[in-house]
């Protein structure tokens, strides 16, 4: 049972949420781990349009005090009540999440209610990982910069293993750099460094990015893909993925899937690692 908390140091498009969306979907289909995906975000559907078609949302109570309209549809808020009343167990979680694969892929989406009711709700996220992390095997959590520093140190210390999630610009990375300097959680093996939307046409390939920040081992890297950006618009990431099981070295989005596959095997080899060692 592990906490993987994907991380960046900035406001610029890094693709951290699709990455997720590709790793997580690929673990999935290829390895038997029952993962939870929790958006930390506010009102952020990049997440959930990647699997689910939008309906237009029902309206509630909210839970911090009448006369505030929420999409029942989404699971934090009800999630939040219980554990306010702490009538919650790990195994009543997956009661307010929407499943994508059941018994291998759910997801609980980001809050939809009032600005108000997302700076209390928010609070209680480390709680709400801490504790489905111990029905989940893993927890992939999206960390949004809207978090508190407070809240995101608790998640990050919390976390088995951080996924620092840059762009290919030399910008992001020399900003990642002069931050793991100073804060040394990111300097500890726990992290594991990745590129999101990569170019393998850049001069900042993966051999290069990973030589100039000193790794020993390759990058991690979710390369950029027109059909998963399409499919990501259109909820069928799942079906995408599916198709893509059966395409050739030769396909031009096998790069695509080796990469994923290849991220992957770094996050699980990495947390066996951390695991044996502890």
């Amino acid at each position: 049972m592990s906490i993987i908390t994907f991380w960046n140091n900035g406001k610029e498009e890094t693709g951290k949420t699709l990455s997720i969306v590709a790793i997580a979907t690929y673990m999935a289909i290829e390895h038997n781990y029952k993962t939870l995906i929790v958006s930390t975000g506010y009102k952020k559907q990049r997440l959930i349009n990647c699997f689910f078609e939008q309906k237009k949302p029902k309206k509630n109570m909210g839970i911090f005090g009448p006369n505030t309209n929420i999409a029942m549809e989404d699971g934090i808020e009800g999630l939040a009540k219980i554990m306010k009343s702490n009538k919650i167990s790990p195994e009543s979680i997956t009661n307010y999440t929407k499943v994508v694969y059941s018994d291998r892929l759910e997801i609980l989406p980001s809050f939809n209610g009032s600005t108000y009711e997302y700076e209390e709700l928010r609070n209680m996220y480390p709680d709400i990982i801490n504790l489905a992390n111990n029905y989940y095997d893993l927890i992939l959590v999206d960390l949004d910069m809207e978090v508190q520093e407070k809240i995101t140190e608790a998640i990050l210390n919390n976390s088995n293993l951080i996924v620092a999630t840059l762009s290919q610009r030399l910008s992001s990375i020399n900003r990642f750099l002069e931050y793991r300097e100073k804060n040394k959680i990111f300097k500890e093996k726990k992290t594991l460094i990745l590129i999101g939307r990569y170019d393998k046409y850049s001069k900042y390939s993966v051999k290069n990015i990973s030589r100039y920040m000193k790794e020993k081992n390759r990058v991690s890297t979710i390369p950029y893909n027109t059909l998963f950006f399409e499919a990501s618009e259109e909820a069928q990431v799942p079906d995408l993925f599916w198709r893509l099981k059966k395409i050739d070295a030769e396909d031009r989005n096998a790069i695509f899937i080796e990469e994923v596959k290849r991220t992957v095997d770094n996050i699980i080899y990495r947390l066996k690692d951390l695991q044996t060692n502890m």
